[in-house]
């Protein structure tokens, strides 16, 4: 048995399941959402708000922007992994990615849930 040393963190079959399964989570919400455009009958203003008013759209919608911020986390943190060199720069571009990320789902929620 040859003992071969692995380079990396280890984390690149969860990365690619994660981008899959996030993919397919915004696939099936943009699906779903072009769907009732086609099939809505009173596509104005209140028929807007009186979908979004359903618990159900509202928690689906939520979960797809939590999808879309972990998709957005990988590929970002990919890109500044492999092109940012040096760490301190590195470093502060994933602190930045991730406070950016926070506060689009903190201002997301605000939109979906009115709070």
């Amino acid at each position: 048995m040859v003992n071969r040393h692995v380079i990396g963190a280890h984390y690149g079959l969860r990365d690619w399941l994660l981008q899959r399964i996030t993919a397919v989570v915004m696939l099936v919400y943009t699906v779903g959402l072009v769907a009732l455009l086609f099939l809505a009958a009173h596509a104005n203003f209140e028929g807007w708000k009186e979908l979004f008013a359903c618990t159900w759209v509202r928690v689906f919608t939520t979960v797809t922007v939590i999808a879309l911020l972990l998709h957005a986390w990988v590929g970002v943190r990919d890109i500044w992994m492999d092109y940012v060199k040096p760490l301190g720069l590195r470093l502060a571009l994933h602190v930045a990615t991730i406070l950016w990320l926070v506060g689009s789902f903190v201002y997301a929620v605000k939109v979906v849930w009115g709070v």
